[in-house]
């Protein structure tokens, strides 16, 4: 007798960036995201955004690439590239933009969140 085993799917929300999604990317993250994507073998199925515990303020904003959405994820479309979001993470992404910025002094990606009340001196952590 064999077992089957059920791989969960969870909800694809398509269209413009815009649509419900917690986090929006800007043209220029998503080109950058895509940059780095291709030059991974294997090529990740998309990029997960989330939001951990650490830094001197309490919370960071975390992106690291997956092979396949979690249990509790939602995942959203930007531009054919798949971004994943947990459950948790995404009440403090709400309205949230990432943008790809290249200075002269640096180069990386930016998070804008309206909802944080403070942040760290270095940008990297946050509170709300």
């Amino acid at each position: 007798m064999s077992t089957a085993t059920v791989t969960p799917s969870a909800e694809v929300v398509t269209g413009a960036p815009t649509s419900n999604a917690p986090v929006n990317l800007t043209p220029s993250a998503i080109t950058k995201v895509k940059e780095i994507m291709s030059t991974q073998d294997p090529v990740p199925a998309g990029l997960r955004i989330g939001v951990v515990g650490g830094g001197c303020s309490g919370f960071q904003y975390s992106m690291s690439f997956e092979n396949q959405s979690g249990m509790m994820d939602k995942v959203y479309k930007f531009d054919d590239l798949k971004v994943f979001v947990d459950a948790t993470s995404a009440a403090y992404l709400n309205n949230c933009q990432v943008d790809y910025v290249e200075t002269l002094e640096a180069a990386g990606f930016k998070f804008e969140n309206a909802a944080v009340k403070s942040t760290c001196g270095c940008g990297s952590s946050f509170s709300v």
